[in-house]
C-alpha cells in the first residue's frame, strides 16, 4: 500500500481543493497517468500518480479543501481491496478554495466541478487525518462560523462582515468564491464597530463607500464572472490600494530591430516552428537594463526593498479574452534573444492549453504585459504585487520620424515605432529612477546589433 499526498503546487501554496477524481476506487492506475485535479489559490492542475496500482482509497472527496501533505489516497496492488471512497467527516472542515490569477496571475483553468462523488461500497474505511482546524470567525451577531484561512484572510483585508455573505459550499459554508464575488460587487458592509465612549472625540473611519450594483432588465444578458475573472479584480484593486501607481512612457523606433527581424525571420520560423515578434528584443532588452537598474527588478517587504539578483521574468498571456495568466521565464539574465523566444513561446503555449504547473505561474520578480498585440497604443497596467513594475508593450505601427543622413542634417523617414508604457510603484524609488531604465531599454532598442543574437 502506498498513501499518496497533496503535493507542494507552489512555492506559497500551503493547500488546494480536489476538484475532480480522474479514477474511482477499484481503478487500475498507471505511473504518471491524470489521477486528480486540484485547484489551489494560484492555478488549477492535473496532478498524476507517483506510482501505479489500484486505487483503494479515496480519502479526500471532490470539493474539499486540505493542506499541502495530507493522505487524500491510497493505492495498492492489483490483488488489494478496495476501500472507501468518501472522505471522513473531518476532512469536509475546510472550504473549497477557487483558482486565482497573478498578474497577476498568475489561474490555468477558469471554472472547475466540484460533485459529489459517488460513495463506493466498504467494509473499514480507514480514517482520513484531519487537515488544519480553520478557527471561528465572530459576525456581528456574536455567533462564530467555520472559514478556512484563506477565506479568514480575503474577509479581514477587505473588511467585510461575514454575516452579509451567503455561502454556497458543503452546509451554506462560505467559499473563497463566495468572497471573491462579494468583492467583485463592491463589498458587502463592513462589521459595525463599538460606539465610542462618552468623552471620546466624535470622530470615526472613513467607511469604504459600497459600489453601485446595476440590475438587469428584460432586454440585458447576465453573465456570471468566472473564478478567474473575480480573482483578478480582487487582486488589481488590491494592488491600486497597496502601490501609489505612476506612470511612464517612452516611444521605440524598432527600424533597428526590424533590420535583423525582417531578414531573419523566414529562417527563423523554419528552424523554430514560430514567427520572432518584437516580444523577445523587448524582454532580452529589459533583461540588460534590469541589471544597470537593479531596484526595478525588486519586491517589497516589510519597509524594506528586496532587490532580486536574478531575472525571474513574467510574460502575461490572454486566454481567449477570458482572463490573465503570468507563467514565468526563470533565470532570463541568463538567456539570450533565440533561447528567450523558444521559452516565451513555449510558456504561451502551454498556458493556453492549460498545461502549466503552478510553480510555473509563482515567484516573478518583472512583468510584461503585451498589449500591443491586441492593438493597443498606450496602456497603464497595474502592477503585479509584490512586484514595483510592469511593463506594457503596445502596439508597433509605421510613423513618419526624424532621421539623422549622414553627410546631410536631418530626414523624414517612415518607421516602425512603439510605445513602452510602465507602471511603478513610487514607494520603492522615484521618477528619474524609472525613466532612467526606460531610456537604457530604448537605447538598446534602437542601436544593438542584434544580428549576433539570432
Amino acid at each position: 500500500m502506498a498513501e499518496i499526498t497533496l503535493p507542494q503546487l507552489g512555492e506559497t501554496v500551503t493547500e488546494g481543493t480536489i476538484t475532480k477524481w480522474f479514477k474511482q476506487v477499484g481503478d487500475t492506475v498507471a505511473v504518471d497517468e491524470p489521477l486528480f485535479e486540484v485547484s489551489t489559490d494560484k492555478v488549477d492542475t492535473e496532478v498524476p500518480s507517483p506510482i501505479s496500482g489500484v486505487l483503494t482509497e479515496i480519502r479526500v472527496a471532490e470539493g474539499d479543501t486540505v493542506a499541502v501533505g495530507t493522505v487524500i489516497a491510497v493505492v495498492g496492488d492489483a490483488s488489494a481491496s478496495a476501500a472507501a471512497a468518501p472522505v471522513a467527516p473531518a476532512a469536509a472542515a475546510s472550504a473549497p478554495a477557487a483558482p486565482a490569477s497573478t498578474l497577476a496571475s498568475s489561474n490555468v483553468s477558469a471554472e472547475s466541478p466540484a460533485p459529489a462523488p459517488a460513495p463506493a461500497p466498504v467494509a473499514t474505511p480507514a480514517p482520513a487525518p484531519a487537515p488544519a482546524a480553520s478557527a471561528p470567525t465572530a459576525t456581528s451577531e456574536g455567533s462564530s462560523i467555520v472559514l478556512s484561512p484563506v477565506v479568514r484572510k480575503l474577509i479581514a483585508e477587505n473588511n467585510l462582515n461575514v454575516a452579509s455573505i451567503s455561502g454556497t459550499g458543503p452546509g451554506g459554508r462560505i467559499t473563497r468564491d463566495d468572497v471573491l464575488a462579494t468583492i467583485a460587487r463592491g463589498g458587502a458592509a463592513s462589521v459595525a464597530s463599538p460606539a465610542p465612549a462618552a468623552s471620546a472625540p466624535a470622530a470615526s473611519a472613513p467607511q469604504r463607500p459600497a459600489a453601485p450594483k446595476a440590475v438587469a432588465g428584460a432586454r440585458d444578458e447576465v453573465v456570471a464572472l468566472s473564478k478567474i475573472r473575480q480573482a483578478t479584480g480582487a487582486h488589481m484593486v488590491a494592488s491600486k490600494a497597496i502601490s501609489p501607481h505612476v506612470l511612464s512612457v517612452v516611444e521605440v523606433d524598432f527600424a533597428n530591430v526590424d533590420v535583423t527581424r525582417l531578414r531573419v525571420k523566414e529562417e527563423f520560423k523554419t528552424q523554430e516552428g514560430f514567427s520572432l515578434t518584437y516580444l523577445p528584443f523587448i524582454a532580452r532588452a529589459v533583461v540588460d537594463a534590469l541589471v544597470e537598474f537593479p531596484h526595478m527588478n525588486a519586491s517589497l517587504g516589510d519597509n524594506e526593498l528586496i532587490v532580486h539578483r536574478y531575472v525571474d521574468l513574467g510574460i502575461a498571456v490572454d486566454l481567449d479574452y477570458q482572463g490573465l495568466l503570468v507563467p514565468v521565464v526563470r533565470d532570463a539574465e541568463g538567456r539570450r534573444l533565440r533561447a528567450l523566444s523558444r521559452e516565451i513561446n513555449d510558456l504561451a503555449t502551454r498556458t493556453r492549453s492549460r498545461h502549466l504547473t503552478p510553480d510555473e505561474i509563482s515567484g516573478g520578480t518583472f512583468t510584461i504585459t503585451n498589449n500591443g498585440s491586441a492593438g493597443s497604443v498606450l496602456t497603464m497596467p497595474i502592477i503585479n504585487q509584490p512586484q514595483v513594475a510592469i511593463l506594457s508593450t503596445d502596439a508597433i505601427v509605421k510613423k513618419p520620424v526624424v532621421i539623422e543622413v549622414p553627410g546631410f542634417s536631418e530626414s523624414i523617414a517612415i518607421h516602425p515605432v512603439g510605445n513602452l508604457a510602465m507602471a511603478w510603484d513610487h514607494r520603492a524609488f522615484d521618477g528619474a529612477y524609472a525613466a532612467g531604465f526606460l531610456s537604457r531599454v530604448k537605447l538598446i532598442l534602437e542601436t544593438r546589433d542584434w544580428s549576433s543574437e539570432v
